[in-house]
């Protein structure tokens, strides 16, 4: 169960990964660098949401 509290950190990889993509489509006519970034974004969000409901569960379960 101690894995969980590691997987919000797996978001800011696929950020990190989404953000290069993008950087490296940005010149190609062809790409479409815009979808990274969005994701990129999706992913940044979605560590700091499972951060923060984590931390909301953990104060749950200590003060039951």
């Amino acid at each position: 169960m101690s894995f969980l509290k590691y997987t919000p950190y797996l978001y800011l990889l696929f950020a990190v990964f989404f953000a290069y993509d993008a950087i490296t489509k940005w010149n190609d006519v062809n790409a479409t660098p815009v979808l990274s970034l969005l994701i990129a974004g999706l992913a940044v969000f979605m560590f700091f949401f499972r951060r923060r409901f984590a931390k909301k569960m953990q104060d749950r379960n200590r003060k039951s």
